[in-house]
């Protein structure tokens, strides 16, 4: 990895440093290509970016609270749309007890994010446990069941058409972030062995978001042994080892867990706080004109967001400033503990995403309202 040396235009009153050492009295706003990866510039405004006093028309940013979605799905298929574009479908699934069929998603590769329970995942390559936190990575066309010891709710990641990969870690090397000695796969042991029977077994493939169904008069989870390169992973939030910076506040690109076509998956874990003085240590108000950017808020004090508490979650489509809400930005230099206590999953997108009806049934109208801030005057 190699780069010309380039020389940025500074003009007027700046900083030399992107993301601290700011002029007196100035709010930063970086303007950027690629998902913080292409060219960028920083500007230094004397109000907030986000400052604004109403907001007409459907780009406002958007909260959904899939807290309120409470029914349970006997199908992941079943579960309802939250967001979706022709590249990745986000669903949110609250899972029975014990499904009574076999899941196949012939669509592209599943991603299963556990926000809360714990159980056993059963597919064609073995079995596996799986608790809070963890990441499921399907291949496409995987036959899959669950069977949960406390009750479980999902988000479900459809990568529609592409494949799960790992991010490029570049010069950090291949065991930074993760070590992907750390991912699981699933096992033939004795409770996969268990669960082979001759009865009758139905297995739900979804094909272009239509369903069918295929009964076998046995269970075609059978397999005695496989080996190869592709098989599920599970990878636990615990597991990631965040970038970190003590001088300076690093990009939400900085903490990529995996990628597929034209969207990003980046996982938010506990971090230290940035220790320079002049360093930002809250997010950096930004534009991504790029992508559409999601978080859906797992756990722990989401520190740069007021009103917002765990399985919510957050839209900001590409196209306006977006950064940390009022009561955050008080906290811009100075943090009163040492380190974040957040997790949360970032997705950005490439494509504007589509909001599903099960999103707009919980969403929370005055979220944009929520950077206001009162003045004086009034």
């Amino acid at each position: 990895m190699k780069q010309y040396i380039r020389f940025p235009r500074l003009e007027g009153q700046t900083s030399r440093q992107a993301h601290a050492d700011l002029p007196a009295g100035t709010f930063e706003r970086e303007m950027g290509k690629e998902g913080f990866f292409g060219p960028a510039t920083h500007m230094y405004h004397r109000h907030p970016p986000t400052g604004w006093s109403s907001w007409e028309g459907p780009l406002r940013p958007r909260a959904f609270d899939l807290n309120r979605i409470n029914a349970e799905h006997a199908s992941p298929f079943d579960a309802p749309d939250v967001l979706f574009n022709q590249h990745i479908r986000l669903r949110f699934w609250r899972a029975p007890a014990t499904m009574d069929h076999l899941a196949r998603n012939a669509d592209g590769d599943e991603l299963i994010f556990v926000h809360r329970g714990a159980g056993h995942l059963f597919c064609d390559y073995g079995h596996m446990t799986f608790r809070e936190g963890d990441y499921l990575v399907l291949p496409r066309s995987t036959m899959w069941r669950l069977e949960c010891t406390e009750p479980t709710t999902c988000l479900l990641i459809e990568a529609t058409g592409s494949t799960y990969m790992l991010p490029d870690k570049g010069m950090l090397g291949h065991h930074a972030i993760f070590d992907p000695a750390v991912l699981e796969t699933p096992a033939i042991d004795d409770a996969f062995r268990a669960q082979q029977h001759e009865n009758t077994t139905r297995v739900v493939i979804k094909r272009r978001n239509a369903i069918s169904v295929c009964t076998y008069p046995f269970n075609p989870l059978d397999a005695v042994g496989w080996h190869g390169d592709l098989a599920p992973v599970k990878l636990n939030v615990d597991q990631i080892r965040p970038l970190v910076s003590h001088r300076y506040h690093l990009p939400p690109s900085a903490h990529t867990t995996f990628v597929a076509n034209r969207f990003v998956i980046c996982t938010f874990t506990p971090r230290p706080f940035e220790t320079d003085p002049g360093a930002l240590k809250v997010p950096f108000f930004h534009n991504n004109d790029d992508y559409d950017e999601v978080l859906f808020y797992h756990a722990g004090d989401f520190f740069s967001r007021d009103n917002i508490r765990a399985g919510m979650m957050t839209l900001h489509p590409c196209g306006f400033t977006h950064g940390p809400h009022p009561k955050a930005l008080e906290r811009a230099f100075v943090q009163p503990k040492p380190s974040t206590d957040e997790y949360a999953v970032m997705i950005d997108t490439r494509d504007a995403l589509e909001i599903g009806d099960a999103a707009f049934a919980c969403e929370l109208p005055d979220y944009a309202d929520s950077w206001k801030v009162k003045r004086a005057a009034e």
